[in-house]
């Protein structure tokens, strides 16, 4: 689970302005924090199909918002993938 202040943290570092959540940047931004949250999750309970379908769910939207982003504006989105770290 994501904490109100760490959304807030994010969306200020990513968003236009600390209100933005809109975006795209903070809006994946904010899906990579939670996905990463869930991995911890999972090393401990295997067996939690539940969530796991809620984890593919949220890929599949951070896939979807990182498409349209390289689409729309290329250079915004090399700097979001290095920035988080999610490709080479």
């Amino acid at each position: 689970m994501i904490t109100a202040e760490e959304k807030k943290e994010i969306i200020s570092q990513f968003g236009k302005n600390e209100n933005d959540t809109g975006c795209v940047q903070s809006q994946v931004a904010i899906l990579t924090r939670r996905i990463e949250n869930l991995k911890v999750h999972f090393k401990e309970n295997r067996h939690d199909y539940h969530s796991n379908r809620g984890l593919l769910k949220m890929i599949g939207k951070r896939k979807s918002l990182l498409n349209y982003l390289s689409r729309k504006k290329p250079a915004e989105y090399t700097d979001l993938i290095k920035a988080l770290g999610l490709r080479k």
